[in-house]
């Protein structure tokens, strides 16, 4: 990477420090470098196991991984699976499927190569291959390319490099902060897509800052005073309290919802977040947890799923309204992705060469710390 890279940690006046240099949020180049070196070599979400069709045996799942064709499976016995979506015969796509395309479920007993038939097991290897001479011990030999795939509290990871660490690991702080909020049990009751002409790091930026909060959302912060404040000295341990009178998001700040179970006294009437680098944002509320799967498509794109995750007792209501917290997420939102796509528009001009982080975005800067390292790193070291 270019020096730029390598100043983006220096300090300035006033306690600003040095943001991430323009090229790694508008240059092409840049951004296949990022995707190879750092987003390959890290686990990735792609989704809820319940919404990818593969909380049932014998399911099938096509995520599109920045610009990576992956199968996800669940074998007879409910086992996940990954595979790349190309069959070792001459590479055709198992499943059609093109960069950036929705995620594509359906049911399956094998996984079937439409060009020459060869024939998978959903664990990717391989059961026949018509016409080749091959034995059964020449089999495991050209068993689909393997992805490692895990899950945590209903959400599924893959991971295209060779895992330095598990899962677990990349986990541990949001399972101990949000440990009461069973999320493993949790099950989607709306969803939001959205496509946002910003790199996924000026979003993953916003989501971990509250200097923005005042000007861009005066609906949320009449709701959190504190995030008014420019976000300092906010103790997301223990979560940030509402206005007197308001315990969760939504557009009144109450809900006919009851709390999940679970929760502590602080939990029940305050809101949490975490930011898993690089692609999970979690927002939890008394009686939901909002969650945020972005999907990077290009230097200036990025699809982002909004989950609102409830206990599956509340969606089975048959008077479950979600509306009350839906109105108010899809409307933060909204003023997100329009201040992140204008942050985008200005980082492309020539007069840009980096920003700044102000005192009270210290949390914003993890995004260095969290990218430079393995930016950094020599080659064949991008999973350390």
């Amino acid at each position: 990477m270019s020096d730029g890279v390598s100043r983006a940690m220096g300090g300035g006046p006033g306690g600003l420090q040095a943001a991430l240099p323009r090229e790694l949020y508008v240059d092409p180049a840049a951004f296949a470098a990022e995707r190879d070196r750092v987003l390959f070599g890290e686990w990735l979400c792609v989704g809820r196991r319940d919404d990818l069709g593969l909380d049932q045996p014998r399911r099938l799942a096509v995520v599109d991984v920045v610009g990576e064709s992956v199968l996800v499976t669940s074998d007879d016995g409910g086992v996940l699976h990954a595979a790349y979506n190309v069959c070792r015969h001459r590479g055709a796509q198992l499943v059609a499927s093109v960069p950036g395309a929705e995620t594509v479920c359906t049911a399956a007993g094998s996984l079937r190569c439409p060009y020459h038939s060869w024939t998978y097991r959903l664990d990717g290897s391989l059961i026949r291959a018509p016409h080749a001479d091959l034995t059964e011990a020449d089999l495991p030999d050209f068993s689909l390319n393997r992805v490692a795939v895990d899950e945590w509290a209903g959400f599924v990871f893959v991971h295209l490099g060779a895992p330095a660490a598990p899962l677990a690991e990349a986990m541990a702080r949001p399972a101990r902060t949000l440990a009461n909020y069973g999320m493993g049990e949790l099950v989607t009751g709306l969803r939001f897509t959205y496509e946002v002409a910003a790199n996924y790091k000026v979003v993953t930026e916003n989501y971990n800052e509250c200097y923005h909060c005042g000007p861009v959302h005066p609906e949320l912060t009449r709701l959190v005073p504190a995030f008014g404040g420019g976000g300092g000295g906010i103790d997301w341990d223990s979560g940030v309290p509402h206005r007197e009178g308001a315990w969760t998001f939504t557009t009144s700040g109450t809900t006919d919802r009851a709390p999940l179970p679970g929760l502590d006294e602080d939990e029940r009437v305050r809101h949490k977040g975490e930011l898993v680098h690089p692609n999970l944002m979690l927002s939890a509320s008394a009686d939901h947890v909002a969650a945020f799967v972005l999907a990077p498509q290009s230097v200036d794109r990025t699809r982002i799923e909004c989950l609102l995750l409830f206990h599956p007792a509340a969606v089975a209501d048959p008077g479950f309204d979600p509306s009350d917290a839906g109105d108010l997420w899809d409307l933060v939102n909204q003023q997100d992705w329009a201040i992140c796509e204008s942050v985008q528009r200005g980082m492309s001009s020539r007069s840009y060469t980096h920003g700044w982080f102000a005192p009270m975005e210290d949390d914003s800067a993890d995004i260095r710390r969290w990218l430079l390292p393995r930016l950094a790193a020599p080659e064949g070291d991008d999973d350390d």
